[in-house]
């Protein structure tokens, strides 16, 4: 998981060319879904072979089992560390972050149940502790995996509300309408906005429209935390009636 993490952070920092006019940011969308599926996978497989162990006598090896929980669980916890901050802001380094605290969780829970085994004999420990961890993983694999399929169909940014937007364009002098408008997400902190404004033929008599389109794009750009827009300025009547798709 980190390893892709790391290759995918690597490959979305090669420029852009005329063919992938984005470059490649999308590589890291694409990783945290790897990340994601795998860490479905990897619960749905703990929760059957735990399943499928339940009543089995198995010996135990227990010290060895504590030992080597306990150092794996070590270097895993100073992984999450380092990858704390940065899952909070990218779906990629989140995918890695969530691979990494599954393997804690795990090696945690091999501690614990090899304690309980020492002391009471249940071997069963082992088994419930797996199921618990799956129980932790999935929510959180299906979360990620939610999150890069909404970037994947660009649905609308999180936390932004397209009225709100419009409202707020409308509230700049001169403007009569906004419409067309698309949001979306290219990768994680890189918002993208589209829309077709209508102007007054005023201000388009003018020349105005220069000025409208700046202060546009500064509003996108301080309420809306959006840098990367598209804005086609239009006069009254410009616009033909007819089904569209857009908002």
């Amino acid at each position: 998981g980190v390893a892709i993490a790391l290759i995918a952070s690597v490959i979305a920092g090669l420029p852009a060319t005329s063919k992938r006019t984005y470059g490649y940011l999308r590589v890291e969308v694409l990783a945290a879904l790897v990340n994601g599926i795998v860490l479905g996978v990897i619960a749905v497989v703990i929760v059957v072979e735990a399943i499928r162990r339940f009543g089995s006598e198995v010996e135990i090896a227990t010290t060895p089992m504590i030992v080597a929980a306990v150092l794996g669980g070590l270097a895993n916890l100073v992984s999450l560390l380092i990858l704390q901050a940065g899952q909070k802001e990218s779906l990629n380094v989140r995918g890695a972050y969530l691979e990494v605290l599954g393997d804690l969780l795990g090696s945690i829970a091999v501690v614990v149940a090899g304690v309980i085994i020492i002391f009471t004999g249940y071997t069963w420990v082992d088994q419930a502790a797996s199921i618990v961890i799956a129980v932790i993983i999935l929510p959180r694999a299906y979360s990620l995996l939610r999150d890069v399929v909404n970037v994947l169909l660009e649905s609308t940014p999180k936390g932004l509300d397209i009225e709100v937007v419009r409202e707020h364009m409308l509230s700049v002098p001169g403007v009569t309408e906004v419409h067309d408008m698309h949001a979306w997400t290219i990768t994680s902190g890189v918002p993208a906005f589209s829309a077709h404004v209508t102007v007054s033929d005023e201000m388009w008599g003018e020349h105005e429209y220069h000025a409208i389109l700046d202060e546009l794009k500064a509003c996108l750009r301080v309420h809306f935390d959006t840098d990367h827009t598209t804005l086609q300025i239009e006069p009254i009547g410009h616009r033909k009636p007819g089904p569209h798709r857009h908002a």
